[in-house]
């Protein structure tokens, strides 16, 4: 199998090339420079966003495109109208925020979506990915599209910073402010098991949209932060904080605690995050690896650095700022 990626060199891009590579398949990088591509790849250079920019992709035939662009719609929409001619299938990585917000508990791919463009320029998130969509389909058609929906992931290569920022805090033991109730049920993608899936689809010819996640409380807050005391080995004691404690000192769910968003204060959002209906992709192969495996070998992954973990510069930094962590932990009981 001949595979193009756009990106690969970051998370989930790297995650699909190594699923790729360890296949047998051959494999080709696009991507600007800014970080090595893995051996093993033939390594074009160029930026999508410059005049003259997909200039390395104007010769090349591929079985398969896959696409992780997160920015302008119009930057996919360019790439996908050079590449339909010469590439039989597209995967657009995309994310389940395309879903016209709040969307209902257990919503599956039939569930209302934002608007976009394939056209636009800079815009949200939501609406970046689902103009990408679009710009697939236009490119490609229905047929030779498949759309991976994926929800919240973790894993190695994590250029977001959610579990590096547990690891790191665990790590570093002390008191650590954790979020309750520990039966909170959380729902997200080992990198690793979005990239097998995804080879997976591509090698059976799946087309359309797939919400790419794992099933809602595949894991708990509890079994997420006992897993990284375990990696790491940390002396760190878990300070169990009643949801409501929480929020009320202004402590912010999914930014300041990464990953965790309380049921019962935030259905909305907890609904959105962590409860996408997922049969379709189950029913297609989707497995997922235990949540302490994810841990492990992001901990591992990140004691390998030879600096801090990678930030992607388009995202904030998240994790509790240590005034308002102090706050939260100042006379509290142990847990």
């Amino acid at each position: 199998m001949r595979l193009l990626v756009l990106g690969g060199t970051e998370f989930v891009g790297r995650a699909v090339v190594m699923a790729a590579l360890a296949r047998g398949w051959q494999v080709t990088v696009f991507h600007r420079g800014r970080h090595a591509a893995p051996e093993g790849v033939v390594d074009l250079i160029g930026d999508r966003l410059a005049p003259g920019g997909l200039a390395a992709l104007a010769d090349g035939d591929w079985d398969v495109v896959v696409d992780t662009w997160s920015a302008a719609p119009a930057a996919v929409r360019d790439t996908a109208r050079l590449l339909a001619g010469r590439v039989h299938r597209c995967v657009h990585v995309s994310s389940c925020s395309v879903y016209a917000w709040p969307p209902a508990a257990g919503y599956d791919e039939s569930a209302p979506l934002v608007e976009g463009s394939p056209d636009a320029g800079d815009v949200p998130y939501a609406q970046a990915k689902r103009g990408g969509e679009l710009a697939v389909l236009d490119a490609f058609g229905a047929a030779r599209s498949l759309l991976v929906r994926a929800g919240l992931i973790l894993g190695p290569w994590e250029n977001v910073g959610r579990l590096p920022w547990w690891l790191m805090r665990i790590a570093r033991g002390g008191d650590v402010v954790a979020p309750g109730p520990r039966d909170t049920p959380l729902q997200y993608i080992d990198v690793r098991d979005l990239a097998e899936w995804t080879l997976d689809a591509v090698e059976a010819g799946l087309a359309g949209p797939y919400n790419v996640v794992s099933e809602p409380g595949h894991t708990t807050m509890g079994e997420l932060l006992d897993a990284c005391v375990a990696a790491t080995g940390s002396a760190a004691r878990l300070r169990w904080t009643p949801a409501d404690v929480v929020l009320s000192a202004g402590a912010e769910p999914w930014s300041h605690l990464p990953v965790w968003v309380p049921a019962a204060e935030r259905p909305e959002m907890h609904g959105a995050v962590h409860g996408a209906g997922v049969s379709r992709a189950l029913a297609a192969g989707l497995t997922c690896r235990p949540v302490r495996e994810t841990v492990r070998d992001t901990w591992s992954w990140l004691r390998s650095l030879d600096g801090p973990a990678p930030q992607r510069p388009d995202r904030p930094e998240v994790g509790l700022p240590p005034a308002l962590e102090a706050a939260l932990l100042g006379g509290r009981p142990g847990a």
